[in-house]
């Protein structure tokens, strides 16, 4: 049903913490111009626990009014279930195309408890929903074994799958074949994940750099593997941006430099400063400076 780059977008806010809709957007009609498949709006990156759910579907409204007859995904990272139901229905009336779901970012459920509140928020939306399986940033696994409960829903159509561990993949695959979409949510192992069998990609990067996100997707879908692999080596030191506790200022950073966007985030978030700041920035101008030419595809 879903495949391809679909970019987790930045919430854009103005001077004075208001959702700046005018940039928003200008860089996600970036995302599309270059080619990407889709939009998830109120993620980790688009800082979706900092924002209302009034923000949320506002934010919402403005990626659908650009993503065209391209998929627009809500996320619903809410801490308790009746919230995260009550945000899923109103994404649904909203004309939200799916759900990803994240299991309670507050509250570790154990696993009959995450699949009971999975299937209570899907059921609440009646959306197809992409299962968000991060345990490392939520501490809840949304295993294997989890999914082939919720496999038995039909509303459960995909994963982002973000356990850091590239083996998940394989088993997945090795388990449900192709009954889910199986999409890589961690922007370092893309290429890995797409190697074994992932037909999408949930990326963070993308939304500074879409062109070579893209081309590296599209290259590995024609079997370029040569081609992209020159282009994910190039990319790697900004990857490995995504995967840190800053990764929303990171990302940001990025796209003050590749796009010209600003680098505000809601608190207790601030910009990077000092040296972290001048850290991250040496590593993308690095990149900056020597971007590849990429191949036609």
């Amino acid at each position: 049903m879903w495949a391809g780059v679909i970019p987790a977008v930045t919430t854009k806010f103005t001077e004075d913490d208001r959702l700046d809709h005018a940039e928003m957007e200008r860089c996600f009609s970036v995302q599309i111009d270059a080619g990407c498949d889709g939009i998830i709006v109120a993620g980790s990156l688009g800082e979706g626990p900092m924002l209302s759910h009034d923000e949320k579907i506002e934010v919402f409204r403005t990626a659908r009014k650009v993503a065209g007859s391209r998929p627009v995904l809500m996320t619903v990272n809410e801490a308790a279930t009746r919230e995260a139901a009550s945000l899923a229905r109103r994404a649904a009336k909203e004309g939200a195309d799916g759900l990803m779901i994240v299991p309670s970012p507050i509250y570790h459920t154990n696993p009959k408890e995450t699949v009971d509140a999975l299937k209570a928020v899907a059921s609440a939306g009646g959306l197809p929903v992409m299962i968000y399986s991060n345990r490392i940033a939520y501490r809840v696994d949304v295993t294997v074994d989890d999914m082939e409960e919720l496999a038995r829903d039909d509303l459960f159509v995909a994963i982002k799958e973000s356990s850091d561990d590239i083996r998940r993949s394989t088993e997945i695959i090795n388990r449900f074949g192709d009954r889910f979409d199986l999409f890589t949510g961690v922007d370092n192992l893309a290429f890995e994940a797409l190697s074994v069998g992932a037909v999408g990609w949930v990326a963070g990067l993308v939304v500074a750099f879409p062109r070579e996100t893209v081309a590296i997707y599209q290259l590995m879908k024609q079997g370029r593997r040569e081609e992209a692999l020159a282009i994910y080596r190039w990319f790697r030191p900004l990857l490995d941006l995504d995967v840190s506790t800053y990764l929303v200022q990171n990302i940001k950073l990025a796209e003050v430099h590749a796009i010209g966007s600003s680098d505000r985030v809601r608190m207790p978030r601030q910009p990077l400063s000092g040296e972290r700041r001048a850290a991250v920035e040496e590593i993308i101008k690095a990149a900056i400076a020597v971007r590849p030419e990429l191949p036609k595809f």
